[in-house]
């Protein structure tokens, strides 16, 4: 059963799984921004770009690789991202990065996910944001992670991979921030890390 994860919530990805993960699936969903016309006539919806981003950071907490748009897998090949949805249609994940937990070499301790509104519309005008980890081998989703639509943000530092004692665990960040890409956000994730 899936655990909706918490602002700071910390969960063995293991435990929550029934065994050790190999592969794991970040996925980012959301709609379409939906306005209503006058008098109902005329509604239409606007595209939200949303982009999802994953930094590869090492011990001493420098980013080493970033799968984004931009860079669609990393450097070694153990993550990959599916490609950029710029407009949020359809149902299910918009995007999805795919990581290879057992081909993630040893000096890489920490995987931070980012969300970021690439035209700069914010959370509180999206609808249905939404984050989750799945287990790639079996489909099963592990945890959830609904993203909040409350403030005038257009960024969040969704949640964080991390090695401890030889398992991979997750934690909740859930930041809120502001900027069109990861690079705006790496002050802030240096505080999680």
């Amino acid at each position: 059963m899936s655990v909706n994860l918490s602002k700071g919530q910390k969960i063995s990805l293991e435990k929550e799984a029934g065994g050790a993960l190999g592969r794991v699936t970040m996925g980012l969903g959301w709609d379409a921004i939906k306005s209503k016309g006058f008098l109902g006539f005329g509604s239409k919806t606007e595209a939200v770009d949303l982009d999802a981003s994953c930094v590869m950071f090492d011990e001493g907490h420098r980013p080493v690789d970033v799968i984004f748009f931009r860079q669609l897998k990393s450097k070694d090949g153990s993550i990959v991202h599916t490609g950029d949805n710029r407009t949020g249609a359809g149902d299910g994940d918009d995007e999805q990065i795919n990581v290879d937990l057992n081909a993630v070499p040893p000096h890489i301790k920490s995987l931070v996910f980012t969300v970021n509104s690439f035209t700069g519309q914010t959370f509180s005008q999206v609808e249905n944001a939404y984050c989750r980890l799945v287990d790639a081998a079996g489909g099963k989703e592990v945890a959830r992670f609904n993203l909040s639509v409350q403030g005038p943000h257009s960024a969040q530092i969704m949640a964080k991979l991390y090695r401890h004692n030889g398992e991979w665990k997750m934690h909740a960040i859930g930041e809120n921030g502001n900027g069109r890409t990861f690079d705006d956000l790496l002050p802030q994730i240096a505080t999680h890390l």
